[in-house]
């Protein structure tokens, strides 16, 4: 007998559950289609595949719903998505009718199945008394953002796995201020989903019957033109463009996915001529057939751009993932060689642009902030101070950067100009609570024509960088625990962390360690405590000698520990050489 979930239910809260009886119900239930049913027939000699779909249903939190697609309770598939559906429609209701009026906007990506669980979620919430505005093919995660807010709506569904492989589809849900949805509003959703039979408590109705009588709203370019004019108006400096726009090329890739019309159309916008997008990575795919993964982090996926740089002599390549809210960039070094930029160098080079850049066209306001998470380099600290900007850090996700740029909206004591993570998220403006690609393409754009002005590339301009801040260097490791016997390792290892407290790690003294889950600092020369201001999330933070980070976490999406390693050196050898030993040292404490 295995332990598991409730359907629904947030981590923490468990029941035993049968995962054999379980899957017997499934076969047994009269709900499946032929093809689902032969589905779960053909694992029928394999307990252990039995065990991994049925061992305990999704769990629903901040981030919605995220799995790998096939039948099962641990599984994406119409069934989990119905119920999560139900869900939330239960918690609009509960707002009363005026919220329910509001309406939900929803998007989708190109991943398989997107479109089908977009238009039943519409289905659910409209048989549910809810007005649902669904988009008439794939959309940007950050539009969908847009969407809430632009209309007013009360919440938002995007059917995305984001940068996930081809295997997995999620459900993320937004709320009224366009960020993902609040942790008390994500409880209601969870224990409403409990409480639905996920066979026979989901309501829903025709889909072309909703639409004809209002209650399925389509929406289509007139919220392309009204989401664009947004991103166009966050473009600090766009003049630059227009003096480099003759020669300057540069190539695109979404990836096969929701980037593929935006993303060079607002950089058109901003004045760039020559926009060579990758032919085959433009046509609209959910298996990816031309990348691994399809994550911009990934030099691989650009394999394809790059032959095409190579043929164009192109300086600059930007890619975006297949919900177009994360970013990647390529760059030409001085030997000529195509090289990644990581999410931390990109989000350090638009922090001290656009610092720059509003200080050159009088923009910049009182009392500007640059928002960070605790698991990005700490340059960015470096490149705001020094230039009379505040710098923040969240936790990780971008619904935590979201809730500080709100804060700020109330409070007053600072205005946010840029936000990011070392995941390949920027977000710049007002007009969303998500990260967006678009916006961050044409960022990325117009900071490479500022520094072609001053005849350098952005190879150039990052080398400027580390003279000018300090040389770090972070890599980000990712240690795979799937299964129900990863789950328990995932919580064995944060429980011996807390127990045995880490002295070193490698060579390195600790000499401070940070547990964010009661919100502790301990000194560890003389024991002292001290609170912080965050915590309540299971991340152990440790400081050690010399300014170098070392941080494990385990992932809220995935089934995987991450461990975050942010080094500071005398010169980029040094820092680089740091990272190289304490990832050894990694492998050796996650285990």
């Amino acid at each position: 007998m295995a332990k598991a979930r409730l359907p629904g239910q947030i981590s923490g809260e468990v029941i035993d559950m049968d995962f054999m009886a379980e899957y017997k119900h499934w076969l047994e239930s009269g709900a499946l289609s032929a093809e689902e049913h032969a589905e779960l027939q053909s694992v029928a000699d394999d307990k252990e595949e039995i065990e991994s779909r049925f061992y305990a249903p999704l769990s629903f939190g901040t981030a919605g719903l995220r799995g790998v697609l096939g039948v099962g309770l641990n599984r994406m598939n119409r069934f989990t998505v119905g119920q999560a559906a139900q869900g939330l429609a239960k918690l609009i209701v509960s707002n009363g009718q005026e919220a329910m009026d509001r309406g939900v906007a929803i998007a989708y990506d190109s991943r398989h199945f997107s479109p089908e669980f977009a238009k039943q979620s519409a289905c659910i919430l409209a048989a549910n008394g809810i007005k649902a505005l669904i988009f008439d093919e794939l959309r940007p995660t950050p539009e969908l953002s847009f969407a809430v807010r632009h209309y007013g709506c009360i919440a938002g569904i995007n059917i995305t796995a984001s940068h996930n492989p081809k295997e997995y589809n999620g459900y993320k849900v937004y709320w009224e201020d366009g960020a993902q949805l609040p942790p008390a509003e994500a409880d209601v959703v969870a224990k409403e989903m409990a409480a639905t039979d996920i066979f026979t408590g989901v309501k829903t109705t025709d889909f072309d019957e909703a639409v004809k009588s209002g209650m399925i709203r389509m929406l289509g370019k007139d919220t392309d033109e009204a989401y664009l004019s947004e991103v166009i108006k966050v473009a600090v400096n766009p003049d630059c463009v227009k003096q480099v726009a003759d020669d300057f090329k540069l190539v695109y890739t979404p990836f096969h996915g929701a980037g593929y019309r935006l993303v060079p159309e607002i950089l058109r916008r901003l004045g760039y001529k020559h926009i060579i997008c990758e032919p085959e990575q433009m046509k609209i795919d959910g298996d990816f057939p031309t990348v691994k993964n399809p994550n911009p982090e990934y030099k691989e996926g650009f394999t394809l751009a790059i032959e095409l740089a190579k043929q164009n002599d192109v300086d600059l390549i930007i890619g975006t993932d297949p919900d177009a809210d994360r970013t990647g960039i390529v760059l030409k070094d001085k030997s000529g060689e195509y090289v990644t930029l990581s999410g931390n160098q990109v989000g350090v080079l638009l922090t001290d642009y656009i610092i720059t850049a509003k200080k050159l066209t009088n923009t910049m306001p009182a009392h500007p902030a640059v928002l960070k998470s605790i698991v990005t380099t700490e340059m960015a600290r470096a490149a705001a101070e020094k230039n009379g900007v505040a710098c923040f850090d969240t936790f990780t996700g971008f619904k935590f950067l979201a809730e500080k740029i709100k804060q700020f909206e109330k409070d007053g004591s600072h205005e946010y100009i840029f936000a990011f993570e070392e995941s390949y998220g920027y977000l710049c403006g007002d007009y969303a609570r998500d990260k967006d690609a678009v916006t961050a393409s044409m960022l990325i754009a117009e900071m490479a024509a500022y520094y072609r002005t001053q005849g350098k590339t952005l190879y150039d301009a990052m080398e400027e960088m580390y003279e000018k801040y300090g040389y770090y260097c972070e890599q980000t490791i990712s240690i795979v625990m799937p299964g129900v016997s990863g789950l328990q390792r995932m919580k064995e290892l944060m429980q011996e962390l807390r127990d045995k407290p880490l002295t070193v790690v490698g060579p390195d003294k600790v000499d401070f360690t940070r547990d964010y889950m009661p919100g502790t600092r301990t000194c560890m020369a003389d024991g002292r405590v001290e609170q912080m201001e965050l915590k309540g999330q299971n991340v152990m933070y440790y400081e050690l000698e010399g300014g170098t980070t070392f941080i494990i976490r385990p992932s809220g999406t995935e089934p995987k520990v991450k461990v975050y390693i942010m080094a500071k050196g005398a010169n980029k050898a040094e820092a680089e050489a740091k990272v190289d030993v304490l990832a050894a040292a990694a492998k050796e404490i996650v285990k």
